[in-house]
């Protein structure tokens, strides 16, 4: 199946050393999942659009999309990889890393809100906290 994944990164941290990036994805309420899993004989179409849109109140701070098609391998080849030398008995969640980025002087505040949508899975809404 499929669902949506805001795997976020923490640049305070990961700007202090490149080789800190375990630590700054490693944090309280680093990572949302859903809104739902898409159950689905098939894999995606390549064309399938990811869109990120962060919100500030009223205002949208950073928009842009990217296309599976953009991946340098697919969701099938990274599942075959994942599977290789590993066994998921309850399943697991395979994240394909970080597609759209604001610029590097983007920073979120409190009460942001990350939306990411991906049809036909739906919309990802998390709002930045603490």
């Amino acid at each position: 199946g499929y669902t949506i994944g805001n795997d976020m990164s923490s640049r305070d941290i990961e700007g202090q050393n490149p080789l800190y990036l375990p630590q700054a994805k490693t944090y309280d309420g680093c990572c949302a999942l859903g809104p739902s899993v898409y159950l689905s004989e098939d894999p995606l179409p390549s064309s399938t659009e990811i869109d990120l849109r962060i919100l500030r109140g009223e205002s949208v701070l950073f928009e842009g999309t990217a296309t599976l098609n953009q991946m340098k391998r697919t969701p099938v080849e990274l599942v075959e990889f994942l599977y290789r030398e590993n066994s998921f008995p309850k399943g697991c969640f395979l994240m394909t890393g970080t597609g759209i980025v604001p610029e590097s002087d983007f920073t979120l505040q409190r009460g942001d809100e990350i939306r990411i949508r991906i049809d036909p899975i739906g919309t990802l809404m998390n709002p930045v906290s603490d």
